[in-house]
Order: C-alpha cells, then structure tokens, then sequence
C-alpha cells in the first residue's frame, strides 16, 4: 500500500497573530483564484474547542493546508491560540498542535513527527523566520514555494536582513554580541536564510501589512488588507472615548518600566481612555501595577486585537505606542470611523540595555504608519503623549 500523500501546504505558526495572518493569506489566496483558493481545499467544518492532542493523526490526505501550531508556554498566548485555532477549523483547516516546548525530549519529538509531511510538502508558511525552530524545520523541508507572513514590525527587519545579505537578529537584539546558544545554532540560521533567499526553482513570498521597503530579488511582496477579519467580524459598535494598546517594549528590555508607566497614565488622562488592551506579553505585576496607579480597566484578549476591535465594542479612539498595530488595525477597522493614534517613543524612556538601532527602529514603525494619526508634545495636537518635562507642568 502506497503511503498517503502529505498535505499540499504547511503553515507553521507559533504566535495567535501568525495564525490569524496564515487565514488572511489563504483567503487572499482563495480570492485570487476564485475558488477554494491555490488548492486549500476545506473539508470538514465544527470541531471541539481546543487543542487536539500531541497524538491526534494528521490532517486527511484531501486537506491542504494544514496548520502546525508550535505552542508556545505562556498562558496568554495558549489561550489565544486555542481561540484561533478553533477559528481556523470553522474555516476547514486542519489544525495539528504540538507541544513543542513541554519538556527536553519536546523538540526531538516534535520535529522527528513533522520530517514526514515537511519532506512531501510542496509550500511551507511560516509566521516567524527568527525562529530556530522554524529555522530548523526549513532545513528539513523540500519545498519549492516558502511563504513568510507577519509576525508583527519583525517582518521588516526580516525583509531588509535578507535583502541585505545579513544574519538573522531580532531588531531588539540587534547589536548585542552573540551567546553561546546563537554561535552553536549559527550554522542552522545561515541554512534557513540560505533556503529563504529566492531561486530559480524556489519561489518566496512575503505577505505582510508591514511596510516592507527593502524588497529581496526574486521575493514577491502581497499586500495583507486584512479582507478575511473584515468579512468575518463586525463592523463594531463604535463607543464615545478612548482605548489604550498596550506594549511589551517593557518586557523585552526596550522601556524603562517606571518611564512607560508615566506614559500610560498621562496618555490615558490627556484623551481620557478607560481601557487598556493588554499584550499577551505583559507581566502580571506590570498590569497590577499599571490598574492600581492609572485606574485603567486592564483587559486580557482572548483574540488579537485586530479582531477584538473589529467585534468590538471599541472607543472611538484607539491610541497606541510604536507597534504592529499601527499597521494593522486601519486596515482592520476600515470604514468604521475609529481614530488610530500613535504615541511617540521618547528615547529618553529606552534603557540602558536597550539595542543601540532601538530608538530609529521605532521611530521607523511610526514615520511609515498610514492612516494614523501622530501624538507628540510638539506636534499637530496639544495634547502631549509624553509625561511633563517638568515637575507640575500641565497636563493640558
């Protein structure tokens, strides 16, 4: 008996926004042919909530495309994946959930499971190229078409990386010198960044909402316009005042944790905001403190935001520091007259350990912003995003 065929596409995601963009790229594939799209053909719809377990079979040989959650171990972003996990059934994909992380036997397991399907697999979608577990699996795979889609404002850094004929760093890493870990799985990084740049029998696209300005030779670039989040969700009920986006700039060593607390409170007092939109990233004693000092409501998602706001309710204005979302929720809440306003980095709020191209790479995820309006101390409003310079100036 001839062995079953593996899935058409694999889509390796370890973030609930990779999955979310992963459906956005194949309704966008399937609007581009006008059917059930590049060969993603649904099969099945309502499952059980949830993910299956570690030993559930893969997908049915008819499904094509099949979504390879590497579950990360926070709780936030198991409990979104779970959420959108079972959104992406609803829509006919198969969905596989590997416990990646549970234990050291967990990656030998997992990438022994998936050499199999990698090997047959004629796409492979990945949400996050920094990955070294994705990195790994690239080495593995015999794809011909390789598909990167957003993992947030990395994707520019990736695009321009590559581009340039640069290792892969994280931008907030970027600077620092390399670890013991980064010089062993060096040789992997460079494989996957070999296998990513585009060839004459190997063809990658980048689908992202980003702004990607340095454009690889031979990559193709596709808009994401968030078509799939506008056409499942909403339009929102629209609520008079302001909601806060929250950032994990803290939690990555970018911000100075007292100086964003300061932002907070003055952003949220000069426009009057009422809620704050956790990132699943976010410490638990940041928000504590943040509640208690700010009389914010904190609010944990259970969905990316994108499509939290589009269900709504959402405030008429949404206000956010330098982050994907600047990118992402206008083309969201197209046509619902929510304001998206960003707040600008003050550098004097970047800490010590801060990457040195820190301060220009966010100032660059605002500059490139469309549809966004800019708060600055100095700028068009009179409000400023920015605590006072001086003890007991005005809040305006």
């Amino acid at each position: 008996m001839s062995p079953r065929p593996g899935p058409r596409t694999l889509a390796f995601v370890e973030s609930p926004v990779q999955l979310l963009n992963v459906l956005e790229w194949a309704h966008a594939q399937a609007h581009a042919r006008g059917t059930g799209g590049a060969g993603l053909v649904p099969t099945q719809k309502r499952r059980t909530a949830g993910p299956p377990a570690p030993s559930e079979p893969t997908a049915d040989p008819s499904v094509e495309l099949t979504l390879v959650v590497l579950s990360p171990t926070d709780p936030m972003s198991r409990g979104q994946l779970r959420r959108m996990a079972e959104l992406a059934r609803d829509e006919g994909h198969e969905v596989r959930w590997e416990e990646a992380r549970g234990g050291a036997s967990a990656p030998f397991r997992t990438i022994g499971g998936l050499a199999t399907p990698l090997r047959r697999a004629g796409r492979v979608v990945m949400g996050d190229p920094f990955s070294r577990y994705v990195q790994l699996l690239l080495t593995i795979t015999r794809a011909r078409e390789l598909v990167v889609v957003d993992d947030g404002t990395a994707t520019m850094e990736f695009a321009g990386q590559l581009a340039r004929g640069e290792r892969l760093v994280r931008w907030h890493r970027k600077g620092g010198r390399p670890g013991p870990r980064d010089l062993l799985f060096a040789p992997v990084s460079a494989a996957a960044r070999r296998r990513l740049a585009a060839s004459g029998d190997r063809r990658v696209e980048v689908f992202s909402a980003m702004p990607v300005t340095e454009i690889p030779d031979g990559v193709t670039l596709t808009v994401n316009g968030f078509a799939w989040t506008r056409a499942r969700f909403g339009p929102p009920r629209v609520l008079a005042g302001a909601d806060l986006v929250g950032t994990s700039l803290v939690e990555t060593g970018v911000v100075d944790g007292d100086r964003y607390l300061d932002a907070v409170r003055t952003l949220a007092g000069a426009h009057g905001a009422k809620r704050y939109f956790a990132h699943r990233r976010e410490s638990a004693d940041k928000l504590h403190r943040l509640a208690a000092e700010t009389g914010l409501e904190v609010v944990r998602p259970d969905l990316p935001l994108e499509l939290i706001a589009r269900r709504g309710p959402i405030g008429r204005t949404v206000l956010s520091f330098p982050s994907t979302v600047v990118h992402t929720l206008p083309p969201a809440l197209e046509g619902t007259g929510v304001r998206v306003a960003v707040c600008d980095i003050d550098p004097e709020w970047l800490t010590s350990h801060a990457s040195p191209r820190a301060g220009g790479f966010l100032s660059g995820v605002t500059d490139s912003a469309h549809g966004v309006d800019r708060l600055s101390s100095g700028g068009e409003y009179a409000v400023p995003c920015a605590p006072p310079a001086t003890p007991g100036a005005s809040d305006r």
